[in-house]
């Protein structure tokens, strides 16, 4: 009880605690006492977790862990799923699902519960087993005599001289596969010092798997990930605000890159979040897919959303040299304009490793081979595109960009980027993909025999397509003719058949069916000449037969409203009616949309014309004269 009393004693109460220590227990106890809370602080490190830094001669073992002065994160002794190897590792503190973000002894695990960290007395921080072997090593050069390691709250594990406070060494120089807040990706040519990811090799083994990520320094930076050692997709040049070839990341993840370029080999890449609350991060996996974590307090589960790749045009060179790929094609790889397969039947295959190759020779090409100059070449844009691998960049301005690659006969494309410049590309175009939405254009270097090809290409298509739209709209025209005719004659046989329906029942079978090429011509194709008068069905023509015979044609209107039914009903009656002082039936026709009587023709106008003119002279109060046809009527008035 004792003991406890004096360890939690702050140090600032030294001079009190002397005195009440005199007072009770005497200057023996006194002593006894201090010594013995001396010795305890010594070893408080391996009594308690309150604390975020390991001195020189500590250590904590594997049951024990330091946690960072904000509680954010945690390092201490681990085993993966599945697994029973014991790791050094970080991992987040404070929320529910264990996630390790920095493994130390990857690739040389701990077999069981003895592992102890601590700084040796080089001042390097190492990992040891239960027989003191060396398991995992900051391999720090400069050998120094007081030195600690603080765990901070953005992950970071730092390890630095006590005296000076220099840094020797830290965790987020020597990154897993995580990718966190302030942590810098970078490359150093000069002294070829890198600081990228490395993937586990499988969710339950931390060991160095087959994938790494990290920016490269040549030329324009570009963020690369590697399998084995070979190019598996990258981001495309940047631009000092965005990456060319990932035009979708940005505005959306509320992200903001870094990159940081000295022009001298030196690079490196750093992001930053709006919300750091929620923990965002991004995550190498161990096929080689990365994506971006962060948590979700209201799930208690980390949200993830998976950036690349996205597709199989994601993946490094998929269409090989020249050749576009389009995710929304099938297939998803063509050969740019003026370009065709190297190997066509691999290519129809599917196997596209071949790529493409060079149609019709450049002027340059040419030239050279003392073939005839021709004229000079041009350059196709290309829209919507993410820029091929080993860009080079030219210092002029956009005018002279295009001017400068003609120059140079090796030039095969260029492009003017804002933040960027002038870039150009020789020989191979590798890594081409088509975007729907953002991306770059690019002018690729063709013969003029291509443009050549393409304008009368253009005009074929032109003529083909005139001569197919109007001999589609003729034949359009000519099938509605011949529908519309047969359904006449349809109609027609229908009517025709119809019509001896109602003439078998009225038994007038030996009532002649006039056609309407008959009447026509009869009419003279009803000219109005020939019009005897209209009445409320339609009007009456005057016509005469090939035999020489002058008939009346009644030709009713198709606005009368008078059906088929109504006709024949009309046919069945007059020809019932038949009188010496009636006009005479001679014939009907029903044909398209024609419905015709045929009665004889009588040269003394029509009955209602002579009934209108007896009415009037019986109402006349004096002489009148009326005349009908060649004969004169005179009828006296009297008072």
């Amino acid at each position: 009880m004792g003991i406890s009393i004096f360890w939690v004693v702050k140090q600032r109460h030294r001079e009190s605690e002397f005195i009440v220590l005199n007072q009770y227990f005497g200057i023996g106890m006194m002593c006894l006492v201090v010594v013995y809370r001396e010795v305890l602080c010594c070893f408080c490190l391996n009594l308690t977790v309150a604390i975020d830094t390991i001195r020189s001669s500590q250590s904590i073992n594997d049951t024990e862990y330091i946690i960072s002065n904000g509680s954010a994160f945690k390092l201490g002794f681990f085993s993966p799923a599945n697994s029973t190897n014991r790791y050094l590792g970080i991992w987040y503190n404070n929320i529910s699902v264990f996630t390790v973000i920095w493994v130390a002894n990857r690739q040389k695990p701990l077999k069981d519960s003895s592992g102890i960290l601590t700084i040796s007395k080089e001042g390097n921080l190492v990992v040891l087993n239960g027989q003191a072997e060396i398991f995992w090593s900051s391999n720090v050069s400069n050998s120094v005599t007081n030195s600690s390691a603080t765990l901070g709250d953005f992950g970071n594990l730092v390890l630095q001289v006590d005296t000076t406070g220099l840094v020797l060494w830290e965790s987020f120089q020597h990154p897993s596969d995580s990718f966190l807040p302030k942590m810098k990706l970078s490359t150093n040519l000069r002294t070829d010092q890198r600081a990228q990811l490395t993937s586990w090799k499988s969710p339950s083994d931390p060991s160095i798997g087959s994938f790494s990520l990290g920016i490269d320094a040549l030329n324009i930076p570009e963020v690369f990930v590697w399998k084995e050692g070979h190019p598996y997709w990258r981001s495309g040049p940047w631009n000092g605000q965005v990456f060319l070839g990932i035009p979708n990341w940005n505005p959306v993840y509320r992200t903001r890159f870094t990159v940081v370029d000295d022009k001298q080999g030196a690079v490196f890449e750093t992001f930053t979040e709006s919300d750091v609350l929620h923990l965002p991060h991004f995550v190498l996996g161990s096929q080689g897919n990365v994506v971006r974590t962060y948590w979700d307090d209201g799930k208690k589960d980390w949200e993830v959303v998976h950036l690349i790749p996205e597709d199989e045009c994601d993946v490094y060179g998929t269409c090989n040299a020249f050749g576009n790929c389009d995710s929304l094609s099938s297939p998803i790889c063509s050969c740019l304009r003026g370009f065709e397969p190297k190997i066509i039947k691999e290519w129809n295959r599917g196997n596209w490793t071949g790529g493409c190759v060079r149609r019709t020779p450049l002027q340059c090409e040419r030239m050279n081979n003392s073939i005839e100059e021709g004229k000079a070449d041009g350059f196709l844009k290309l829209e919507k595109i993410k820029v091929p691998d080993f860009a080079e960049c030219l210092n002029v301005n956009k005018e002279d960009c295009q001017k400068q690659c003609l120059e140079k006969c090796s030039c095969v494309a260029y492009g003017y980027y804002t933040g960027i410049g002038c870039l150009s590309w020789s020989g191979n175009l590798i890594d081409l993909r088509q975007f729907s939405v953002g991306g770059s254009d690019i002018y690729i270097r063709l013969a003029n025999l291509e443009f050549e090809k393409e304008r009368n290409l253009k005009v074929i298509i032109t003529i083909t397509v005139t001569i197919g739209a109007i001999a589609i709209a003729s034949t359009a025209f000519f099938f509605w003719r011949w529908m519309a005719k047969k359904k006449r004659a349809m109609k027609s046989k229908s009517n025709e058949s119809l019509l001896f329906d109602y003439l078998n029942d009225v038994k007038l079978q030996e009532l002649p069916i006039f056609n309407l090429e008959e009447l026509a011509t009869a009419t003279n194709n009803f000219d109005l000449a020939n019009k005897l008068g209209q009445g409320g069905y339609g009007p009456v023509y005057k016509g005469k037969l090939q035999n020489g015979q002058e008939i009346a044609v009644k030709r009713l209107s198709r606005a009368s409203g008078q059906g088929l039914e109504e006709f024949m009903n009309e046919v069945a009656l007059i020809s019932k009616l038949q009188h010496r002082n009636l006009v005479r039936l001679l014939g009907c026709c029903v044909e398209e949309e024609e419905k015709i009587l045929i009665y004889e023709y009588m040269p003394n106008k029509s009955l209602d014309a002579i009934v209108f003119a007896v009415i009037c002279l019986l109402n006349m109060q004096c002489g009148g004269y009326f005349q009908i046809n060649q004969m004169s009527l005179v009828l006296a008035c009297y008072y």
